[in-house]
């Protein structure tokens, strides 16, 4: 492209933030070194629900910043979907969220040679803060489609916990797409998935969108909804706008118009956004972070954090009891590989902004 990102880059090798910015700058797992909530506190609240809410769906607050009631449960499988991390009881959403999820499974199955999708964090529940791993996913309207194709077999509970996540960056290269990894395929997924009218916004890692601005060929009437975000390199998370009559969903600004492929992209190969935040004054009183609590969300949530339960996840399933069948599936022939780090979804807001390493 045009935009200087060459220019960009040559920059960085100068400053050699190319071998101290990595692909495995995600790697670590920043949730882990977050303290456990307090007592009393909105992460340890909503985390502990493990039920939503009577009634009918209803986002609260914005995406980072709300809750949710009346969701429902993404079933564990569908016919071209299976959901991950099933010990972690985010598999919850908004029914129009979870319809766009369907809907992409199938056309991408159908259309664009993917054979499912491996569908993981939705929200909590009641939404509201989660303990780890995001700063929105709070009103059930974002989601995280792994970058990894479903594979043909089912797996059981314990393999959807192993199975490891796969960048689609090369090691030891700033910002740059492996291409032993990155497929057509993936390309034509993330831009069905921005085709639909419902879908706001779709966060990739920055390398992801550059590749997306050089190579795509395609109608680029919705690229420019590929945004560009922290981490975001093994999957992608679909922002979907407030569902119509949603009347406390607050909802996002437009994304600008354009393709993207311009100088705020090019930022991101800069050092700006990598940088080191700057020392306190050496006068300035130490300022410890305090935590949210319910009374910080919108009014409602209190409501929600005390509203009766459905009956069990079998009654709020998407789709009806009949989706909601236990997973009985054989075993692989072959054991999932071990688990390694997961590498968090800081969201839209990059409060969690990964160090130089």
């Amino acid at each position: 492209m045009a935009f200087r990102i060459a220019q960009a880059l040559s920059t960085i090798g100068k400053l050699a933030l190319a071998g101290a910015i990595g692909a495995s700058i995600m790697a670590g797992d920043l949730a882990a070194q977050q303290k456990q909530p307090s007592p009393g506190s909105a992460k340890a609240i909503f985390g502990a629900a493990t039920l939503p809410t009577q009634g009918g769906p209803q986002p609260f607050g914005f995406y980072a910043k709300g809750c949710m009631a009346g969701a429902e449960a993404l079933p564990t499988d569908g016919p071209n979907w299976q959901a991950m991390r099933l010990s972690r009881n985010r598999r919850w959403g908004n029914p129009a969220m979870l319809s766009v999820l369907e809907q992409l499974s199938r056309d991408a199955a159908k259309y664009d040679g993917w054979p499912g999708l491996l569908v993981g964090d939705i929200a909590q529940p009641r939404g509201g803060p989660m303990f780890n791993g995001h700063a929105s996913h709070q009103i059930g309207l974002d989601a995280d489609v792994w970058l990894t194709p479903m594979p043909s077999q089912r797996m059981t509970a314990e393999q959807r916990e192993a199975l490891p996540f796969t960048t689609m960056l090369q090691k030891n290269a700033f910002l740059t797409i492996n291409p032993n990894v990155w497929t057509p395929a993936h390309a034509r997924l993330l831009m069905r998935a921005a085709s639909y009218p419902q879908v706001e916004r779709i966060f990739v890692n920055p390398a992801i969108k550059k590749k997306m601005c050089d190579t795509w060929t395609g109608d680029r009437t919705n690229l420019g909804k590929l945004r560009p975000e922290y981490g975001h390199d093994s999957h992608f998370h679909i922002r979907i706008k407030c569902p119509p009559g949603a009347t406390s969903c607050k909802p996002q600004a437009p994304v600008a118009a354009g393709d993207g492929c311009d100088q705020s992209l090019a930022w991101w190969f800069t050092k700006a956004p990598w940088a080191a935040p700057k020392p306190p004054k050496p006068d300035a009183k130490p300022v410890k972070p305090r935590e949210v609590m319910v009374s910080d969300l919108p009014n409602a949530c209190a409501a929600v954090v005390a509203a009766p339960s459905v009956a069990s996840v079998r009654a709020a399933t998407f789709g009806g009891v009949s989706a909601a069948e236990a997973l009985s599936v054989a075993p692989a022939a072959e054991p999932a590989a071990a688990n390694d780090d997961e590498l968090p979804d800081v969201g839209p807001i990059p409060d969690d902004k990964p160090a130089a390493q």
